[in-house]
C-alpha cells in the first residue's frame, strides 16, 4: 500500500496554530455572522478539524487538501463560519496554486473567478440588493486574490529556477573552455619547446656521435665546436621561453623573427648541423621579394621548415635537401624534399612529435599536411599548404 504523504513541519504549525484559535473562537462563541449558539458548538468542531487536517496537508497532498477544505468550508457555512475556517480555506487556495500540478494550479484562477461571479449572480438573484455584492467581494477574496498571488510567486520561484539553471549551464560552459584553453595552451607550449629546442639537441647529439667515432683531432674539434654553438643557443632559447612563461612581456629577442629572412638563417644551421652526414641545403623561394603575409602564417611555415630541416639532420641520407616555398591563388606551399635511404653517419633518435606539430600547426590555420616516402622511393617529401586568408581573419591566434 502507498504510505500517506508526510505533512511539512511548518504545515502541522499552522494547522495546530488554526485549531487552537479555532477552540477558542467555539468557547468564546464567535463567528463571522454573529454569536454561535450553544447548540452549534460541536457540530461546529468537525469542519475546523477537516480543515485543519487539509492544512496539515497543504504541501504534499494537493489537489486533495484543498477539495476537503471546500468540503470543510461548505460544512462550516451550515454550522456557523467561523473566521478561521475562512483563514485556513484561503491560505489552502494559495497553496494549491504554489504547490500544486502545474495543470491544477493554471486553471484555479480562472475557476476563482469564475465561482466568485457566480456567487455573486446568485446572491443578487435571491436578494436583489446592493449589499448583495458584498458577497462576491468576500468570495472574492478568498478564492480570486489567494490564487493570484499563488500564480504569481509560483511564475517568480520557476523564474528564479530557470536562471539557477542557466547560471549553472554558465559556469559549466566557462569550465569547460578554460579546461580546452588550458589544454590548447599545453599543446601551444608542447610544440614551441620540441620546434625551438630539439634543433639544437638533435645537431648536438648528431656532431657528439660523430665526434666519438672520429680518430681525427682536427674533425672532432670541428663537431665540438657544433656542440657547443647548439647547447648555448639552446640554453638561451631555453631561458627564453621560461621568460615567457613567468611574464608574457619579457623577450630577450633570441628568437628568429618568423618571414623571408628567417630561411637563411634556418639553413645556416641545417648546414653547420648536417656536415658530419654528408648534407648539402638548398632553397627555391618563389615568393615576390618583400611580400609579407600574416603573422600566424609566417610563424606556423617557418616552424614547418625548422621541423623538416631539423628531421632531414637527424634521419636524412647523404644528398640535398630542397626547401621550395611558393605563394599561389592566397595559399603558401612549403615542400622540403630530402634523400631517404640508409645513412653511414651518426643520427638522432626521433619520437614522432614533430611531424604532429606540424599537423597540428597547419590544421590550426585550416590548411592540410602530409609527410612520407615519395613514390619512387628514394625521397622523403614534407608538405604543407598554409591559406593565407586564415591568418588575416584571425585564425591561428593562439599558435605559438
Amino acid at each position: 500500500m502507498p504510505s500517506l504523504p508526510r505533512p511539512h513541519r511548518h504545515d502541522l504549525l499552522i494547522a495546530g496554530v488554526g485549531l487552537a484559535a479555532g477552540v477558542l473562537s467555539i468557547a468564546l462563541g464567535f463567528s463571522v455572522v454573529g454569536p454561535l449558539p450553544e447548540h452549534a458548538a460541536g457540530p461546529a468542531l468537525i469542519p475546523l478539524l477537516a480543515m485543519c487536517a487539509a492544512a496539515a496537508l497543504r504541501r504534499t497532498a494537493q489537489p486533495w487538501a484543498l477539495l476537503l477544505a471546500a468540503a470543510a468550508v461548505a460544512a462550516d457555512l451550515f454550522t456557523g463560519p467561523l473566521l478561521v475556517v475562512l483563514v485556513l480555506f484561503s491560505d489552502l487556495v494559495y497553496a494549491a496554486v504554489l504547490y500544486g500540478p502545474r495543470r491544477w494550479s493554471r486553471a484555479l484562477l480562472p475557476l476563482s473567478v469564475v465561482f466568485s461571479v457566480a456567487v455573486t449572480i446568485a446572491v443578487l438573484a435571491v436578494r436583489p440588493h446592493p449589499d448583495a455584492l458584498v458577497a462576491g467581494v468576500i468570495t472574492a477574496s478568498l478564492t480570486v486574490a489567494p490564487a493570484w498571488t499563488g500564480v504569481v510567486v509560483r511564475d517568480h520561484r520557476n523564474a528564479a529556477l530557470a536562471e539557477r539553471l542557466r547560471s549553472e549551464q554558465t559556469a559549466l560552459l566557462a569550465e569547460m573552455d578554460r579546461v580546452q584553453a588550458v589544454a590548447g595552451e599545453r599543446a601551444r607550449m608542447a610544440r614551441e619547446l620540441h620546434d625551438v629546442v630539439a634543433n639544437h639537441l638533435s645537431a648536438i647529439a648528431v656532431h657528439s656521435t660523430a665526434a666519438l667515432s672520429l680518430d681525427q683531432w682536427p674533425a672532432a674539434r670541428e663537431s665540438l665546436v657544433v656542440i657547443r654553438e647548439n647547447s648555448t643557443q639552446g640554453l638561451a632559447e631555453m631561458r627564453r621561453l621560461i621568460g615567457i612563461l613567468r611574464d608574457p612581456d619579457a623577450g630577450d629577442g633570441v628568437e628568429i623573427v618568423p618571414g623571408p629572412d628567417g630561411l637563411g638563417v634556418l639553413l645556416d644551421r641545417a648546414r653547420r648541423g648536417g656536415a658530419a652526414s654528408g648534407l648539402r641545403f638548398g632553397a627555391r623561394d618563389e615568393r615576390a621579394p618583400g611580400t609579407r603575409l600574416p603573422a600566424p602564417v609566417e610563424l606556423a611555415a617557418h616552424r614547418i621548415v625548422q621541423e623538416s630541416l631539423t628531421n632531414a639532420v637527424k634521419h636524412a641520407a647523404a644528398g640535398e635537401v630542397v626547401v621550395w616555398i611558393r605563394l599561389d591563388d592566397g595559399v603558401l606551399s612549403i615542400t622540403v624534399t630530402s634523400p631517404y635511404g640508409d645513412r653511414d653517419g651518426p643520427r638522432a633518435p626521433g619520437s614522432g612529435a614533430g611531424l604532429t606539430g606540424m599537423r597540428e600547426r597547419a590544421e590550426l590555420l585550416g590548411g592540410t599536411f602530409e609527410a612520407g616516402r615519395t613514390t619512387a622511393g628514394d625521397s622523403w617529401r614534407v608538405r604543407a599548404e598554409l591559406p593565407v586568408d586564415a591568418g588575416r581573419s584571425g585564425e591561428g591566434g593562439h599558435l605559438p
